[in-house]
């Protein structure tokens, strides 16, 4: 994994919101929200030495650009979107460690990250978000502001659980938010909303006005209902 700094923000004790491709798209939808929403400053890039696929166009390849970007805006650094995770453990493992090491460089007490929870059970069309975090404490602490905690015990693979578990190594509190979604081969808004929501109410934080998402998330249902 090679990792290229492209400036030195001014930032300090900032809180990291973390998120790869998963199902649904739910971590992409909510990384490119946050970015345009904020305007964020790309200041750091993660990029694999080598491709672990080629896109056949039909009689040519192309090269995929399997990067991801750090950004930042006010006491806040954004990682992650880009299409798809490291295909070898070891990478990543090294792009953990990455965002793990770029927390202590710039003093950050929590990493958010966020991904999809798939259910055959949604009750509504509003998909709730479950959350767990790096410690029995914090969790106490987040049930007292009535948000939902994961319903049972499960795994959690990926980028967007593994983060949580360098986060705990390292003593860096961490909070995982997962949205409800009933079909993970299409874009889940809903459950981006949903979670954007989830991350404000936990931050105290506005994070930008999500009417183009509720048009996205109604545009999809209608297609796939006709």
């Amino acid at each position: 994994m090679n990792f290229i700094q492209n400036e030195e923000p001014n930032i300090k004790k900032p809180i990291i919101i973390a998120a790869m491709q998963d199902m649904g798209n739910v971590g992409n939808i909510t990384i490119d929200f946050i970015n345009e929403s904020l305007k964020t400053k790309l200041f750091r890039t993660a990029k694999l030495p080598y491709p672990t696929y080629v896109v056949d166009n039909g009689g040519y390849i192309d090269l995929p650009d399997e990067s991801w970007e750090y950004r930042y805006a006010d006491d806040l650094i954004v990682f992650g979107g880009g299409k798809g995770q490291p295909q070898s453990i070891t990478e990543l493992n090294a792009l953990c460690q990455d965002v793990i090491d770029i927390a202590k460089k710039y003093s950050a007490k929590f990493i958010y990250t966020l991904g999809g929870f798939h259910t055959n059970i949604m009750q509504s069309n509003i998909p709730k978000t479950y959350i767990t975090t790096t410690s029995i404490e914090l969790t106490k602490q987040m049930e007292k502001l009535q948000v939902n905690t994961s319903p049972q015990k499960s795994i959690i693979t990926g980028f967007n659980g593994l983060i949580l578990g360098f986060a705990k190594k390292n003593q860096i509190h961490g909070i995982g938010m997962y949205g409800e979604i009933n079909n993970p081969d299409r874009p889940q808004y809903r459950a981006a909303i949903s979670i954007i929501k989830t991350i404000e109410k936990l931050t105290y934080r506005k994070l930008g006005d999500m009417s183009q998402l509720e048009v996205m998330a109604k545009e999809m249902e209608r297609k796939f209902k006709n």
